[in-house]
């Protein structure tokens, strides 16, 4: 299946107090790297702590097989390109904003997240 919602991240100032919060109300194992696995919330996620704005935030991933060409996508079709494209461990991602102010992040696997 293309273009599948693969990951999900949720932003916070506090991930021990988020994860707590979280992992008691829907039972979902969080390692100590703040990682959620599929086997508790149906796809991969984790709860991160960017030291900036945006704070609180959530946002799931779309897989894409060409991340700068789907954020040019999303520039021509009236969206915003705010994030990347950025090379990380597990791949490349970036994050565009629709035409109604949602972001979206699309990201290019290399290894498994």
């Amino acid at each position: 299946m293309a273009n599948r919602v693969v990951h999900f991240e949720v932003g916070c100032r506090d991930q021990a107090a988020t994860a707590a919060f979280y992992s008691g109300m829907f039972g979902w194992a969080v390692d100590e790297a703040f990682q959620i696995g599929a086997q508790s919330a149906g796809l991969t996620g984790h709860f991160t702590a960017l030291g900036h704005e945006p704070h609180n935030y959530t946002i799931f991933y779309v897989e894409v097989e060409d991340v700068a060409a789907a954020a040019s996508k999303a520039q021509q079709l009236g969206g915003k390109l705010l994030v990347g494209p950025i090379q990380i461990p597990a791949g490349i991602f970036a994050w565009v904003q629709d035409t109604a102010g949602n972001t979206v992040g699309l990201v290019k696997r290399t290894a498994k997240a």
